[in-house]
């Protein structure tokens, strides 16, 4: 899941990074790159809490436009970080499923080009965005 993080900094050294879709998550570094870094503690830390209820859900990240609109971000550095979040939807099941060879040639040729892309994590982040309803 890609996050969208906004960072501010009073001294153009250290940085606080804020994930406005996990409300209350937020980190801090040393220089960008380490913020960046720490908040993904932070993202862990904050979806391992959220999932003790079974009843939450894992938040749908808005895109950074959406955020920017919010006067608290203003003059912020916005950055998107990649999150797995697999470990907090249940335990992965193997399934059969049937694919039009072609098809499956253009995944194949999509997850080649996309380090640490695999075809299973295409398709189920294809099927989310689908029933989430970003895709027809």
């Amino acid at each position: 899941m890609r996050f969208p993080v906004v960072l501010h900094t009073d001294d153009g050294q250290h940085y606080g990074v804020i994930v406005p879709d996990l409300p209350g998550c937020y980190s801090a570094g040393d220089s960008i790159d380490d913020a960046l870094v720490q908040v993904l503690e932070a993202i862990d830390l904050q979806l391992e809490g959220m999932m003790e209820d079974d009843t939450a859900e894992l938040p749908e990240p808005k895109p950074i436009n959406v955020h920017q609109q919010n006067p608290d971000y203003a003059n912020g550095i916005w950055a998107v970080v990649d999150f797995d979040t697999s470990k907090y939807e249940g335990k992965a099941e193997k399934i059969n499923i049937t694919v039009p060879r072609k098809l499956l040639s253009k995944i194949d040729a999509y997850v080649s080009n996309h380090p640490g892309e695999t075809r299973s994590g295409f398709m189920t982040r294809a099927a989310l965005q689908v029933i989430r309803g970003k895709a027809a």
